[in-house]
């Protein structure tokens, strides 16, 4: 019998995988799976799971936020063999499954991360660690996880939302050297991301063709603006889903490798969760580092 381990966050969303526990493991096992269930008992439990008892499964299922499929896919990454990753998205915005053609339901997606297709997915390494779906800086993007849990469960999306409005007189610039696979570039940048997803933040970008699996990751620059009409045109940029030039404000590239380096400490969100503020950052993509279940 083939053996899953199932890693759940008891506190992810509005704390309604416990009351579908059962549902689940039922999906699971008709699906002719030995089960191991773990809890996550708070920050970096789910990685030394995954580390320590991925090893001996043939499907690692989590279920959670974007953040718990971070540390599933942080732990896997000490593996040499990793198991195949289901995941059940249980959060506030759960960015990454809106790659993956998840099914409505909680009980639909529990079927799919049990008998569904798993294909490569590339990761991300930064610097020692990694990251599944996005690495940025900049502003609004300690939203995430300086939102209290309560307040997201109430809220949901609009949480974020509102944390992001309140930070928007407290804008702040890092002078960076930004260099890639497309050449060198250097100024004051208030925002960067490097991605793997057609999603972040819950907004979708229809100005990209997103591949998981090519070996390239996008990145979005964005400069300090000088004035009203370069910040309007990065409104602009923003609101049309990463579409246009932005006047110039906006750098967009697709690449394997980014190196930044900063005058300062350089604050990183890794998957929404913070990952230091080194002054030099490499970035790589680790191409096709896991399999990963899709839907239909």
């Amino acid at each position: 019998m083939r053996r899953m381990l199932f890693i759940y966050n008891p506190h992810a969303g509005k704390g309604q995988v416990k009351t579908r526990l059962a549902g689940l493991q039922d999906a699971f096992a008709r699906a002719g799976w030995l089960i191991i269930a773990h809890p996550t008992q708070g920050p970096g439990d789910a990685a030394a799971a995954a580390a320590e008892l991925g090893g001996s499964v043939d499907r690692v299922v989590c279920c959670g936020g974007d953040g718990t499929l971070h540390e599933v896919i942080s732990g896997l990454m000490a593996l040499k063999h990793r198991p195949e990753i289901g995941y059940i998205p249980a959060g506030t915005t759960n960015d990454f499954s809106r790659n993956l053609r998840l099914p409505r339901g909680m009980d639909a997606r529990a079927e799919t991360a049990a008998a569904g297709c798993p294909r490569p997915v590339d990761v991300g390494r930064f610097n020692d660690q990694y990251f599944i779906y996005v690495a940025a800086f900049g502003a609004f993007t300690d939203v995430s996880y300086d939102t209290p849990q309560s307040f997201k469960n109430l809220f949901g999306h609009l949480a974020y939302v509102l944390e992001g409005a309140a930070r928007l007189p407290n804008l702040h610039s890092y002078h960076l050297t930004v260099e890639s696979d497309a050449g060198r570039e250097e100024g004051d940048f208030i925002y960067g991301m490097v991605s793997n997803t057609v999603s972040v933040g819950g907004f979708q970008s229809r100005g990209h063709n997103v591949s998981l699996d090519d070996g390239l990751f996008e990145v979005v620059l964005i400069r300090f603006p000088q004035n009203p009409a370069q910040f309007q045109s990065i409104l602009t940029y923003l609101m049309q889903g990463g579409t246009g030039d932005a006047g110039g404000m906006v750098t967009q590239l697709r690449t394997a490798n980014l190196r930044v380096t900063s005058q300062a400490p350089l604050p990183w969100t890794l998957d929404g969760e913070y990952g230091g503020d080194p002054t030099d950052t490499h970035i790589q993509v680790v191409k096709q580092a896991v399999s990963i279940v899709y839907g239909k």
